[in-house]
């Protein structure tokens, strides 16, 4: 078990050998390298003019530098360093002269795939690509070590790779990587290597400051919103106010004339507006006059949905899992609870509105972005422009926030639409209005548990009914035929907790509102209600929440560690004063177990203040140390965001909320202590580390003012909450 102190609050190897003389070592075949552009994302390390040509995972140049394509996408969650290090850690290099740089789409797409998995989400850069990596460096290391063996004229099992250098023990001889690149491309291994296993790591499992750092501090990191292109103008996009509406008259005699625009572009569901500043595009936009067909969603309401969402809950269900026989046991139990749950829809809202900048030419486009998706993007850039995919170039940027917004790019469909209209290279920007007011949002839900306690306090009988939108359906992808969708039950039909007879059921019901997957998925609003409501079991029984949950997690060494070391150094058995709660909730997503403490003090008025955290981890195995602490504090912060202030509303169809004044955030000054602890299992778990720290921050808020006050939070967001006085 690690203690990481906390933070201020603030398969097959192949190998082409470059023209420049460096190895370059992926997992496809080569050959493509001399057909390909350099990536043209303009913040890209591209080397100097003696730099070998970049082709899939590892290029190292004449001076032992060595370059690590990343084929993930960097939001902030580390991915630019935990890849590489991954990497590193096999190829034996050294790790000082170690540089990442985005892995290309078009590549991927004309070479077979070398990169395998492009796409950014589920917190599993790691989990799934860590063997393929490890191998790309060991195959990488071998290679070098026959070079050098070759040129020396002994047996490779006479020398050793370390620092980037290759070592004949009995003379002590040395060859740079730099040096030997050229030969060692050349190499065929009779065989590919074994890679390590945990306990030969050296470099992996090492706290390391992150590689994109410094290119954040001095200003060399370029998001997509930061890039810039010759001759390119800007739009700006307004589209139905309520979603799957579309336009019937454009009235534009205010903006016909005026300085500075160029064009207005009919997009799906609304227009842009072309303009030589996004300024002046913003401001014609807003001018324009629109008559708009509001579809099914018009006079819809935030209050019509939840009454239909708890409606459902009595309707008719998919089975998602059953053991036992719930009714029976239920009849004999000793006391019988129930309750019901409910989240709203919540805004990914991350601090970079989505844009794309968009040039389209005869037989080739090009697109420079911050995209989750980048295969995709190439796919949905493509379809836009009515080209084929290997026309197509996605330039992947540093991302301003994801949290799963940023896997579907509507704004590079506009994009490309108004490139091609204007003939232009286009930069297009969503404003945070638009950005707030069209998301693809969290799905609603109304979760309702009855459970039946034995004369002992423990559970016998537990039922559980969810209904929440399918974010499969309004992806309009193929239908969930079951009725039950992964993501919907995904902390409920898992549920870790031993209960002799359960039953888990879904209903499966979307609104005009889309969906989509947001930091942690359908665990956020499950963990949030599934943990209050062991709080409400532990409370009826008599028993302590931490016992209880103990009790329910017999057998089951690796949450017991979690939850033994989070009561420890949570200070769980020590007493609160009045006004101050401390709650507890422990989840699974993702491959990881996280469990939380929150304390908290309520004053007399109702006022909430998030005084300290203490999260406890275990993700089987760690690469970045610093990195799972980052992850864990943003994931607490946009948890609390949502618990506390979280909330979409529609009104008449359309959202209300339009921009941080509405849409309220943790800020610095409300930022609790953060303390995080590392409790691993180790063996062969490797679990993701982005999304799994936000979902048991929700129930272990609730649980505290419930400790403070006596009152049960069971809709969110707590700001609608009358928590003044004492229960």
């Amino acid at each position: 078990m690690t203690h990481l102190a906390p933070l201020s609050r603030r398969f097959f190897i192949t190998t082409g050998l470059s023209a420049a003389g460096g190895l370059v070592v992926g997992l496809a075949l080569p050959g493509r390298a001399d057909a390909l552009p350099i990536n043209a994302a303009p913040w890209t390390p591209a080397g100097d003019a003696k730099a070998a040509e970049v082709n899939a995972w590892i290029l190292i140049e004449p001076d032992d530098s060595v370059i690590i394509r990343v084929a993930q996408s960097e939001m902030g969650e580390g991915i630019f360093t935990a890849l590489p290090m991954i990497v590193a850690e096999e190829l034996e290099c050294d790790w000082t002269k170690v540089r990442a740089e985005y892995a290309e789409a078009h590549r991927n797409l004309v070479d077979g795939r070398p990169y395998q998995r492009m796409g950014t989400g589920g917190s599993g850069a790691v989990r799934r690509s860590r063997e393929f990596l490890q191998q790309a460096g060991a195959s990488a290391r071998a290679r070098l070590i026959a070079a050098a063996a070759r040129q020396w004229g002994v047996a490779p099992a006479e020398c050793a790779a370390r620092d980037g250098k290759v070592t004949h023990t009995a003379t002590k001889r040395v060859l740079g990587y730099g040096a030997l690149a050229s030969a060692a491309a050349k190499i065929t291994l009779a065989q590919e290597p074994a890679i390590k296993t945990p306990d030969q790591f050296r470099l992996i499992g090492q706290p390391q400051a992150r590689l994109d750092t410094a290119l954040k501090v001095n200003g060399q990191a370029k998001f997509g919103i930061d890039m810039r292109l010759e001759g390119m103008v800007y739009a700006a996009v307004t589209t139905c106010p309520v979603f799957g509406g579309t336009v019937k008259h454009v009235d534009d005699s205010k903006v016909k004339g005026r300085r500075g625009i160029q064009q207005i572009v009919p997009i799906p569901g609304g227009v842009a507006v072309v303009a030589d500043s996004f300024w002046r595009a913003k401001q014609a936009v807003a001018d324009l006059v629109i008559t708009w067909d509001e579809g099914a969603g018009a006079g819809t309401s935030s209050d019509q949905f939840r009454k239909e969402y708890r409606d459902a809950l009595d309707g008719p269900a998919a089975n998602a899992k059953r053991s036992g026989d719930v009714n029976a046991a239920m009849a004999k139990a000793s006391k019988r609870i129930d309750a019901l749950y409910e989240a709203p829809h919540v805004a990914h809202a991350a601090m970079e509105p989505l844009n794309a900048t968009v040039h389209v030419q005869a037989d080739r486009l090009d697109a420079w972005m911050g995209t989750q998706d980048p295969d995709g993007a190439l796919q949905r850039a493509a379809t836009a422009a009515g080209m084929k995919p290997e026309q197509v170039f996605i330039h992947n940027c540093f991302l301003g926030g994801g949290f799963g917004r940023r896997a579907v790019n509507d704004e590079l469909t506009q994009a490309v639409i108004v490139a091609k209209a204007v003939g232009k290279p286009v930069k297009l920007v969503w404003t945070r209005e638009e950005d707030m007011q069209h998301d693809r949002y969290r799905p609603q839900a109304a979760i309702r548990f009855k459970a039946g306690l034995g004369s002992d306090g423990m559970p016998v009988a537990w039922d559980m009914r969810t209904a929440v939108g399918s974010i499969s359906r309004s992806l309009g992808r193929d239908p969930v035929t079951s009725g039950v969708e992964p993501s919907a039950v995904e902390g409920l039909a898992n549920v870790p907790y031993a209960v002799a007879n359960l039953n888990v059921d879904c209903i499966l019901k979307n609104t005009h509102v889309p969906v989509m997957f947001w930091r942690s998925v359908g665990s956020s609003q499950n963990a949030f209600a599934l943990e209050s409501f062991v709080d409400e079991m532990a409370v009826a029984a008599g028993k302590d929440p931490y016992h209880f949950r103990r009790d329910l997690l017999a057998g089951k060494p690796d949450f017991l560690k979690v939850l033994d070391t989070l009561a420890e150094k949570g200070d769980w058995s020590k007493k609160q004063p009045a006004g101050k709660g401390r709650g507890i909730a422990i989840h699974e997503s993702f491959g990881t177990i996280v469990g939380e403490i929150v304390e908290v003090a309520v004053s007399p008025k109702g006022e909430v203040k998030v005084e300290r955290v203490v999260a406890v981890v275990d993700c089987g195995h760690v690469v970045n140390p610093r990195t799972v602490e980052m992850q864990i504090e943003s994931a607490v912060i946009y948890g609390l965001t949502a618990a506390l202030y979280g909330e979409i509303t529609i009104k008449d169809g359309r959202v209300t909320e339009s921009n941080f004044d509405g849409y309220e955030m943790v800020r610095f000054a409300d930022a609790p202590v953060i303390e995080t602890y590392l409790a691993l299992s180790g063996g062969s778990k490797w679990g993701g580390i982005g999304e799994p720290g936000t979902p048991p921050i929700a129930p272990a808020l609730c649980n505290a003012i419930f400790a403070a006050t006596g009152k049960r939070i069971r809709s969110l967001p707590i700001k609608n909450q009358d928590l003044s006085g004492r229960a």
